[in-house]
């Protein structure tokens, strides 16, 4: 199966339907290796505090003892949002802490690999009942040594 079969889409007529069901891992809080699997361009709404503007929606997946966790997360493009794009870029090597300024490399975000500690977050689902999905709480600066290990060793290890 390609890439691509595994990408969410709108599904043609005569495309092939598949029996394979989503699987969720909801991950046990802690820190994780992430591999940036997909990166897209988007734009934010708004908000009360924060007018449009573009965001990066990255895909990460993380190894854990249970199988394979996917998360999604939001860079907002906004000046006062800019510690979140700058703490991802450090977290993937791309800054380094004693940067002042960098310029994205967004071409190269897809294969990209960091650590970050992963939380439970829980909201309302349309239906009124609670649903609960991983997020991020903060990523951590790069360093290659979490990278030279194997697998098993990467899924909820302090850092």
């Amino acid at each position: 199966m390609n890439e691509y079969a595994n990408t969410p889409r709108a599904l043609d007529w005569d495309d092939e339907i598949s029996n394979e069901t989503g699987s969720f891992l909801l991950l046990e809080e802690g820190d994780y290796n992430f591999t940036v699997t997909a990166f897209e361009r988007s734009r934010f709404p708004g908000s009360a505090k924060i007018p449009p503007c573009n965001k990066a929606t990255l895909t990460l997946e993380v190894a854990a003892d249970g199988g394979t966790a996917t998360v999604k997360y939001d860079l907002i493009l906004f000046s006062t949002m800019q510690w979140k794009t700058a703490e991802f870029l450090r977290a993937i090597g791309q800054m380094k802490p004693e940067d002042t300024a960098v310029r994205p490399r967004w071409n190269e975000m897809a294969g990209a690999k960091g650590r970050a500690r992963f939380i439970t977050r829980t909201y309302t689902k349309k239906n009124g009942g609670e649903g609960k999905a991983n997020d991020v709480e903060r990523f951590y600066d790069y360093d290659p040594a979490f990278f030279q290990t194997s697998v098993s060793s990467w899924s909820n290890t302090g850092f």
